[in-house]
């Protein structure tokens, strides 16, 4: 990459096409650092992070141990941070999380081993976390410090407001970071106030220092951490100046980067019809004209004189951009028979089309796109609502203890029994009294489990309703991956893929809706995401693929830009009206996208305000003013196939 094209940014960044290979690049510095100092007789000395980012790092650094004879005698670490009141062995405490994921596979002695206390009294909390400090440096200082960054800019638990010169100590925790930490303690009331983590000053002083970052959702954190002005409200941002810090991330957290988000504005641009679109959709939205009303002026005062001379004029551009646009815009989310398909996103045969939707949760598929699952049913589309897990997870004790307190009622009202064995109501009153004994530190039992996924299924069924689509057209795959493992620690194994290559096949769909291509691949949705691919994938060569496409959907609270839009179904507003009614039904699923502070948005209010937005944006650029839109990708096959 040259000079020109990173002109704006302010730290090295790294962008890999996934996080996998950027995980073997850093897991391998790591390695080499290991053996160099074995061979010199000194102690290599990490910094080690949390949360989901690291992870298939410590997944790769265990396989090296066990493949490739790496051993970790010589290692000391020093790990960021740890929840305050959380004891070592509570399964949501970042001890337990470092000992499963890295610690108990490899041959580090544990009293190398250093990760802050969240028990230590907090009369003693300053002088502990001061000798932590001068443990790093009686350890000889840290050699190579892991960050990931959160969505307030954190590293650490550096929350803004963090002084570039801080040590160790306790902190209070934002309230977005315990929104983000909600899934893992299974509701935000129950996630920890406070924290011990290093300071920034502490990080500084490592040697070598590695951000990454994974997913879509981080792309504007990292894009300010990097191109913007060092900020204490942005602690990320502070790491700009150390002598050796990279940032390494993958393309889709890459893509507010200035040099990927507007690269006409730092060099030479390959210009195809893509690029010549976002370019010009751009320059209307930054000017704020119609696209057929840029001139050339306004081409040459923003940057792009140079897509002038290879596409102009003006004129002429700007109504094949308008056209393209134009064209993106259907009723027809499935095709329209007996038409004029040429200039349509989706083609007029097959008609009927087997349609198949699936969504990672119970709760995403209406909230993202249910005004088109209606559309495609009432106009005579074959539509499948395919849940890939059952979403247990997110549903709080209290839902759960409501639901088991109706169904102990219902026996003493209505005398109904389960015949031998337990009565409904013993049955329920079994399971109330299990979560009302349960320990926050303990996981739900299976029964529980069981429990919170029917009241997602019937939420998911509640919702379909109110849009018309029956229950038989709803088919619930819960996953193992995700019955079987915990927020942060999925692992799909070929089971996950067998069951939804079944579904494939038996459906043998001419069009898939499928989201979590951009999300963070140890995310629920990024899991889903590449099982499905792994699912086309296996399914290579069968007849039936070579006749469907492939439509993607942003996850919720989120949607295309504009210039990547290959299809926009516009929704009435009585259709608007439906697919938020259906949204009330998902008691369960607080918002994941909540407003700064404490000020949290319902997921109506999320999935209103997004589909408004992306009807105003094409009414902006001069298209059709529309109640609301929904909008989709089209993922080519062959690049699936590659994946």
């Amino acid at each position: 990459m040259s000079r020109e094209e990173e002109q704006f940014e302010k730290i090295s960044t790294r962008v890999f096409r996934g996080s996998e290979e950027a995980v073997k690049v850093v897991a391998g510095e790591i390695a080499a650092l290991i053996r160099e100092r074995a061979e010199d007789g000194r102690n290599a000395v990490l910094g080690l992070a949390t949360g989901s980012t690291p992870v298939p790092v410590y997944r790769e650094l265990v396989r090296i141990h066990k493949e490739e004879g790496l051993s970790f005698r010589n290692v000391v670490t020093f790990n960021l941070d740890e929840y305050y009141g959380l004891a070592d062995e509570h399964p949501e405490s970042y001890h337990q999380f470092m000992w499963e994921r890295l610690f108990q596979h490899v041959d580090i002695p544990r009293e190398q081993v250093h990760v802050p206390s969240g028990t230590v009294e907090r009369s003693e909390v300053y002088a502990y976390c001061d000798s932590y400090d001068q443990a790093i440096e009686d350890a000889g200082g840290l050699d190579y410090q892991i960050l990931g960054i959160g969505r307030t800019g954190h590293i650490g638990f550096n929350e803004p407001g963090s002084a570039r010169d801080s040590k160790t100590r306790l902190v209070t925790l934002d309230s977005l970071t315990r929104v983000d930490a909600a899934r893992d303690f299974l509701g935000e009331a129950n996630v920890p106030l406070y924290a011990i983590t290093m300071g920034v000053g502490t990080i500084l002083k490592a040697r070598r220092l590695v951000l990454m970052a994974w997913g879509q959702s981080k792309a504007e954190v990292v894009r300010d951490a990097v191109e913007g002005v060092p900020n204490e409200n942005l602690p990320a941002s502070l790491l700009q100046g150390h002598g050796d810090v990279r940032f390494f991330i993958d393309s889709t957290a890459s893509e507010e980067l200035i040099r990927f988000r507007l690269p006409w504005l730092v060099g030479s641009v390959d210009w195809d019809p893509k690029m010549v679109r976002k370019a010009v959709l751009w320059l209307s939205d930054t000017v704020g004209k119609p696209i057929l009303k840029l001139q050339e002026s306004d081409y040459n005062e923003n940057g792009l004189g140079e897509l002038l001379i290879h596409s102009g004029p003006a004129y002429d551009l700007n109504i094949a951009v308008f056209n393209q646009t134009q064209h993106t815009i259907t009723g027809w989310p499935g095709g329209k028979p007996d038409a004029d398909d040429s200039h349509r996103p989706e083609r007029a045969k097959p008609f009927p089309k087997r349609v198949l939707v699936l969504g990672s949760e119970p709760h995403e598929d209406i909230l993202c796109m249910g005004g088109t699952a209606h559309r495609l049913k009432d106009q005579g589309s074959d539509v499948t609502l395919a849940y890939l897990t059952s979403g247990n997870l997110a549903v709080p004790d209290n839902l759960a203890k409501q639901t088991l307190a109706l169904m102990a009622e219902l026996e003493t009202e209505v005398e109904l029994k389960r015949g031998e064995g337990l009565s409904l109501g013993q049955f329920a009153g079994v399971i109330l009294q299990s979560i009302e004994d349960k320990d926050e530190s303990e996981q739900d039992s299976e029964s529980t489990r069981k429990i919170k996924s029917l009241v997602r299924r019937n939420e998911a069924r509640d919702a379909a309703r109110i849009l018309k689509i029956d229950r038989e057209s709803q088919v619930f795959l819960e996953l193992p991956f995700y019955e079987n493992g915990r927020y942060r620690n999925f692992a799909p194994e070929d089971a996950d893929v067998e069951r939804l290559e079944a579904l494939l096949e038996k459906v043998k769909p001419h069009q898939v809706y499928v989201s979590g291509g951009l999300a963070d691949p140890g995310s629920v949705s990024g899991v889903c995401y590449r099982v499905f691919c792994q699912a086309i994938q296996r399914l290579k060569g069968q007849a039936w693929l070579k006749d469907c496409r492939v439509w993607s959907y942003r996850g919720v609270g989120q949607e295309w830009p504009l210039h990547e839009i290959d299809m926009a179904v516009p929704l009435s507003p009585g259709e608007l009206a439906s697919k938020i009614e259906a949204s009330f039904q998902y008691r369960s699923q607080r918002s994941q996208f909540p407003l700064r502070a404490s000020n949290h948005r319902e997921i109506w209010q999320e999935t209103d305000e997004i589909n408004r937005h992306t009807a105003v944006r094409y009414d902006g650029v001069g298209m059709a003013e529309y109640e609301a839109i929904e909008a989709f990708k089209e993922i080519p096959l062959e690049a699936l196939l590659e994946a």
